[in-house]
C-alpha cells in the first residue's frame, strides 16, 4: 500500500509542481587570492591565484550564459561588489536580460566572520550600492556571503536593508522563514553540496563525470519525493571561473539536458522562490 513520505513539512509549488529547480553562477572578485593556489601562503598577494578568477569575466560568465541560453534558463548571479565595481557593463547586461543579480560580499577572499559588526552593515551597504547602480537601478533582495561565512548579525543587518533572502545555510532541503526585527526573511538552504562545482574544483578533485553523476543522483531522488507528494529544490551551483572553463561545459548541457527531460518542473530563480515563500509559508523562528 502506497504512503505519503514521511517529510514533516507541507509544500507547493506554483503549477503544482514537482520540484524547483535553480541555477546559482557566482561571479566572484578577489582582492588577493582566488580559490585556487598552489603556493602563497594564505592572505598574500598571488596573482596566479587571483588570473584563475579574472577567467570569470573574461571567457567563463559567456559560456555559461551560451549554454543557459540553450535550454531558456535564468539565473540567480551572486556577484561581490568588487566585480560589479570592475565589470559594470556585464552587471548590467545580466539584469537586463533578466537573471537575478545578488550579493555576495565586497570581495571573495573578505569574510564577514573576521569583520566587526560595524564593517560588515557598511560592507552590506556598500555592496548594495555598487549592484543597484551597475544593474540601472535593480536593488538586490539576496545575498550569499563569501565562502557562506556570514555572522550572528547578517540576517538582521540584511532585513533592516530590504533583503528578503539569505543563501548562508545548509540545514534543509526547502527554503523557511525566520522573523526579524524588520520582518519576516527567508533562508534559502544550498543543501546538496555535491551540486556546486566546486566539488569537482577544489574540495576534493573530481572529474566532471562524477559532478553529472551526483547531479542525476540527487535530482532523481527529489523528484521521486515530488512525484509521492513533497515537492522539493534542487539548486545548481556554478562559478563563472571554475564551471565556466571548457572541460566542464560539456557536462553542464548534460545536467541541463537531463532536468528538461522530466515534466513538472519549476525553473525559477531565489528570488522568485524568496518571494513564493513568503506568501506561503509562516515563519519558524
Amino acid at each position: 500500500m502506497s504512503k505519503r513520505p514521511r517529510f514533516p513539512r507541507q509544500w507547493s509549488w506554483p503549477d503544482n509542481g514537482k520540484i524547483a529547480f535553480s541555477v546559482g553562477i557566482p561571479f566572484e572578485a578577489f582582492e588577493k587570492q582566488s580559490q585556487v593556489n598552489f603556493v602563497a601562503a594564505k592572505g598574500v598577494l598571488d596573482r596566479f591565484s587571483l588570473s584563475y578568477g579574472d577567467y570569470g569575466w573574461k571567457a567563463g560568465i559567456w559560456r555559461l550564459l551560451n549554454l543557459l541560453d540553450e535550454y531558456g534558463l535564468k539565473a540567480s548571479v551572486s556577484a561581490n561588489g568588487l566585480a560589479a565595481e570592475r565589470h559594470p557593463d556585464i552587471i548590467r547586461m545580466l539584469a537586463q536580460d533578466g537573471h537575478e543579480v545578488n550579493g555576495h560580499g565586497w570581495a571573495n577572499d573578505v569574510y564577514a566572520k573576521d569583520a566587526s559588526p560595524e564593517l560588515e552593515r557598511a560592507e552590506i551597504a556598500r555592496c548594495t550600492k555598487m549592484l543597484t547602480e551597475a544593474t540601472g537601478g535593480v536593488r538586490p533582495v539576496g545575498w550569499t556571503s563569501p565562502g557562506s561565512s556570514g555572522s550572528d548579525f547578517t540576517i538582521e543587518f540584511l532585513a533592516e536593508q530590504g533583503y528578503i533572502w539569505l543563501g548562508d545555510d545548509a540545514s534543509d532541503d526547502l527554503p523557511f522563514v525566520q522573523q526579524t526585527k524588520s520582518g519576516p526573511f527567508v533562508i534559502l538552504p544550498r543543501t546538496n553540496i555535491s551540486t556546486n562545482d566546486i566539488s569537482a574544483w577544489i574540495f576534493p578533485a573530481n572529474p566532471p563525470s562524477v559532478f553529472f553523476e551526483n547531479f542525476t543522483e540527487t535530482f532523481d531522488q527529489l523528484y521521486r519525493e515530488g512525484n509521492e507528494g513533497a515537492p522539493k529544490w534542487l539548486s545548481m551551483t556554478l562559478h563563472a571561473h571554475m564551471a565556466g572553463r571548457p572541460t566542464f561545459a560539456s557536462t553542464v548541457r548534460r545536467c541541463l539536458g537531463y532536468v528538461k527531460k522530466h515534466d513538472g518542473v519549476f525553473y525559477t530563480r531565489n528570488r522568485d522562490i524568496a518571494e513564493w515563500t513568503l506568501k506561503n509559508q509562516k515563519a519558524t523562528a
